[in-house]
């Protein structure tokens, strides 16, 4: 069972990893990035928030947003359960905004 304080340190963790995803510097990172983490991130595991952050560790926007939207073959370093899950999101999010009228 977690401790007050570990669920604490997560709720930190995932604030820190909301912020970065937000403020990627390339705007189409940040609308892929940004949303994965508000609407997935209470049910990423520890491992997928290490994944997590190592992707958010890279100074590449433009090559991170190539891997998501598969322009760019992603290395393997990177091509974890979590980009896969940031794809699959990536997908539905834009065909719902889609859908919603943008674009």
């Amino acid at each position: 069972m977690n401790t007050d304080t570990e669920i604490m340190d997560r709720k930190a963790r995932l604030g820190r990893l909301t912020f970065r995803a937000w403020r990627r510097g390339f705007r189409e990172a940040d609308l892929v990035l940004g949303p994965f983490v508000e609407r997935e991130g209470d049910s990423l595991t520890d491992a997928d928030m290490d994944d997590l952050e190592h992707l958010l560790s890279h100074d590449d926007d433009h090559r991170i947003y190539a891997w998501i939207i598969e322009t760019e073959p992603t290395p393997e370093a990177y091509e974890t359960p979590v980009m896969s899950r940031i794809r699959v999101f990536m997908r539905a999010h834009v065909a719902q905004v889609v859908a919603d009228g943008a674009g």
